[in-house]
């Protein structure tokens, strides 16, 4: 175990120069033709690190995932990155990649090309040791987890039904590093109102306003948010109307709602869902839904977060701490099907900001842990 973690300790260079070459590599989500390009890269530097292969895995919209694939075994544990980012090509103009008080910073850094480099490093340090494992090591690349994953979902589910155990190289969260242990539902409706014209000087009487119903409904639909339970419900976006002297015949809203729990889930989206207009002559639709199940903190969760913490007391002098966020990951969908943790992707701060970076020192550590851990859950021979 020593052995593993100094060798990943004396890499801190190596992995700073791969996340400056994939931070340099612009990913929106957005541009598959990006993606792409870095999906390549990153399949390459695989196998030429891991000695493991690689599939691609198609995407109607996005470009390929990545499932690379290393050891061998009857069961297998899976880990879980992305590739894509929020920022646009370009932002490196304004936001270059640059090490400043040992800290990385530039679009991606954080969330979550540092967890790439780790996770990358981790496999091949159990390869150059050769660390025999019982099972497989299977990592995921995915191109769309920045807009919800919607290619994606499918074949992260059905590589979690085929794991014994998931880590999600997620940032952590806060200065201390922490784990993520549990995380919110996350969901969007959207509401489309369909009233009557007419015109507002002459015949307001034989209108029924799209806008008017609309104003209700915010009404109701913010009166659901209930802190207490960690339930959100915001309407963001708002149109409507079409002339200032026209009773509105239609208006619209965009709704992200957050639930802590899947009975709180079940308890908000039927009611969402079935908005009834307080105007007969009024139509009201609702489409969308929860694309991200709530992770709630199960034994299993515990018992894998307690087993991170003592590792990383013992061989990293690391105090592991945990908390829970309102952000939606990946782990969001494995959580329910086999035991999740989160998190352990880069230690720093500024995911989707303009001050993004992630600790350069930590990176090695944070390697070392998702390494430890893979020793422990796939039964290593040391």
């Amino acid at each position: 175990m020593k052995e593993l973690v100094d060798l990943l300790q004396q890499r801190e260079y190596k992995m700073v120069d791969l996340l400056e070459q994939l931070v340099k590599m612009e990913s929106p989500s957005t541009r598959p033709d990006l993606t792409e390009k870095i999906g390549q890269f990153l399949s390459e530097r695989f196998i030429e690190m891991t000695g493991g292969k690689v599939e691609f895995l198609e995407s109607d919209q996005y470009s390929p995932h990545i499932r690379a694939e290393w050891g061998s075994g009857e069961g297998q544990v899976l880990i879980v990155t992305h590739m894509d980012t929020v920022w646009p090509e370009g932002t490196l103009d304004e936001m270059p990649f640059e090490i400043k008080e040992g800290k990385a910073y530039g679009p991606g850094t954080f969330d979550m090309k540092a967890g790439i480099v780790q996770a990358l490093f981790a496999i091949q340090a159990l390869d150059e040791l050769e660390v025999k494992l019982d099972k497989k090591v299977v990592l995921m690349m995915t191109s769309d987890e920045e807009l919800g994953s919607p290619t994606s979902k499918e074949y992260i589910i059905e590589e979690a039904k085929k794991s014994d155990s998931v880590f999600v190289l997620e940032p952590s969260q806060g200065e201390e590093g922490a784990l993520k242990t549990a995380r919110k539902g996350v969901g969007t409706f959207e509401v489309r109102i369909h009233g009557v014209p007419s015109h507002a000087g002459i015949d307001p009487e034989k209108g029924a306003s799209a806008i008017e119903e609309l104003a209700e409904q915010i009404t109701y639909l913010s009166s659901l948010t209930d802190l207490e339970k960690g339930t959100t419900v915001n309407v963001g976006l708002i149109d409507g109307g079409s002339q200032k002297n026209v009773i509105a015949e239609d208006a619209h809203a965009v709704i992200d709602v957050r639930v802590q729990t899947q009975e709180e889930m079940d308890r908000v989206v039927p009611l969402i869902q079935n908005l009834k207009p307080h105007d007969s002559d009024i139509e009201i639709s609702v489409t969308g839904g929860i694309y991200r199940p709530p992770l709630e903190r199960t034994d299993d969760i515990e018992r894998l977060f307690e087993k991170a913490k003592e590792l990383a007391h013992e061989y990293l002098d690391i105090e592991l701490i945990e908390e829970f966020t309102g952000g939606g990951s990946d782990a969001n969908f494995t959580a329910s099907i086999a035991p999740t943790l989160d998190g352990l992707g880069a230690v720093g701060a500024g995911a989707h900001a303009l001050h993004e970076h992630a600790v350069v020192e930590q990176i090695p550590k944070r390697s070392a842990l998702l390494a430890l851990l893979l020793c422990e859950y796939g039964k290593a021979d040391l």
